[in-house]
């Protein structure tokens, strides 16, 4: 799939609101506009000056069956659980990795999940922490990714974590020694593992299994948009065209996911 260059800032194109194919409605003429939340490997992050992905792979399905073009914009993840820039107008869907909850759905409509996740610990290697429970029976420092799913497990489990803005500023507060230990998603982990000097430092503790699933989200009522996006992950799991993109960017799929 192309990689599509990121454009800065938060405002819509001189072009103004349109129509796609199938009379889909959207905020910038010729465009589907996507908010997401930079960088979240392997769903999306930049790479030589374009944004590429998991979830940009999939989105760009969504965009060729509507005859229009993918342009991303950066938004602050707190964005995505309360839909403000799906309500203003800012863009037509979120897609970042996100996970499907009854809170999120009150302020946006899911598409159908596409994504099974579970969340991981990787901790360093002096700390010797292979679980939660080791981490709370050291007295180590646990960190996440603020307004996550991993961060409210960990708050769930009776510990405070360190938030970090990004999964960057996860990864770099356990290099730095800010935290001991992160709770994450599994495949951000798996990313993060594949460079040696992480590898050599740290090691994948347990993998939690939650029960998540990702989801596309739209401003709610927008049932046509929807509706395209269910098709597209429907048609891709169908010809495999999901396999396809699974395993580039994530990987081998796991037995009885189709």
């Amino acid at each position: 799939m192309a990689g599509l260059v990121l454009v800065a800032g938060c405002g819509n194109g001189d072009e103004g609101p349109g129509e796609a194919a199938g009379g889909v409605p959207v905020v910038e003429k010729g465009k589907l506009t996507v908010c997401t939340h930079l960088p979240y490997p392997p769903f999306q992050f930049e790479r030589n000056g374009e944004i590429v992905g998991f979830d940009v792979a999939l989105v760009d399905l969504v965009a060729k069956n509507l005859k229009v073009e993918q342009k991303i914009l950066d938004t602050p993840f707190e964005n995505f659980k309360t839909g403000a820039f799906l309500n203003s107008g800012k863009c037509d869907l979120a897609a970042a990795g996100m996970t499907i909850t009854d809170e999120r759905k009150k302020n946006v409509d899911f598409s159908v999940p596409y994504f099974d996740a579970t969340q991981a610990l990787l901790a360093s290697k002096k700390s010797g922490a292979t679980t939660l429970a080791d981490v709370k029976a050291k007295k180590l420092k646990l960190g996440a990714q603020a307004e996550t799913t991993g961060e409210s497990y960990a708050t769930s489990q009776g510990f405070d974590p360190v938030a970090f803005e990004s999964s960057d500023a996860v990864l770099n507060g356990l290099r730095t020694g800010q935290v001991d230990a992160v709770v994450i998603d599994y495949p951000v982990v798996q990313g993060w593992l594949k460079e040696k000097a992480t590898a050599d430092a740290f090691a994948l503790g347990q993998n939690i299994e939650t029960g998540e699933q990702y989801g596309f989200s739209v401003k709610k009522g927008n049932d046509k948009l929807r509706a395209a996006i269910d098709k597209a992950i429907t048609d891709a799991k169908a010809d495999g065209t999901y396999k396809k993109v699974y395993e580039e960017w994530i990987g081998p799929m796991p037995k009885g996911v189709s």
